[in-house]
């Protein structure tokens, strides 16, 4: 966009102003983990494949489930609905099974010091 620009004191001089404008909106953006636990609407979101790393099916349903529901929901581009048929990781599975099994010997130990028995940890 060029603007032609008149001098309004002293003689009478005028220059021509080359300008620049991008296009803009503003945003605010949110990674899955740090939208964990928060309600939001509406979204947008984007499940296509990262430039590095991967998407797995725990990244898209904290994504899709943060809003408040369906209508709520805009994909930002078009994505690989193979990512929908993925199986879970074997190492995150196997991290969910160690959880759970350290969840159980938790409860176990506290039910025995409510009891009034002292049991050393494991």
């Amino acid at each position: 966009m060029r603007i032609s620009v008149q001098q309004k004191k002293g003689p009478p001089a005028s220059c021509t102003v080359k300008r620049k404008q991008f296009p803009l909106t503003l945003a605010y953006a949110f990674t899955d983990c740090r939208v964990q636990g928060q309600t939001i609407a509406p979204v947008i979101i984007d499940i296509a494949s990262p430039p590095t790393g991967s998407l797995n099916l725990f990244n898209i349903y904290v994504a899709l489930s943060r809003s408040s529901g369906r209508e709520n929901i805009r994909l930002l581009r078009d994505f690989n609905p193979d990512v929908l048929l993925q199986g879970h990781s074997a190492e995150l599975l196997a991290e969910d099974d160690k959880l759970e099994k350290i969840e159980k010997e938790t409860r176990k130990w506290w039910e025995e010091m409510r009891k009034g028995h002292r049991i050393d940890a494991v």
